[in-house]
């Protein structure tokens, strides 16, 4: 999981970047720093959807009436 300070980090790149634009290295951190936020939320999407049980939608006991 990213820690705060590289959230924080990343939030202050984009920041830089619509202020006053990024250095080569700036760039460079940012990319690397974006590419272990979007691992880290991929992975934890992931973790989600794998719990996620489905069900039968023909089981009586989950029938809903309709009231209309």
């Amino acid at each position: 999981m990213l820690e705060k300070t590289e959230l924080d980090r990343i939030n202050e790149l984009a920041k830089f970047k619509k202020e006053r634009g990024l250095t080569e290295e700036e760039s460079a951190e940012q990319a690397q720093l974006r590419q272990k936020y979007l691992e880290d939320f991929r992975c934890r999407f992931r973790q989600q959807l794998e719990k996620i049980e489905l069900v039968d939608p023909e089981d009586p006991r989950l029938r809903h009436e309709k009231n209309c």
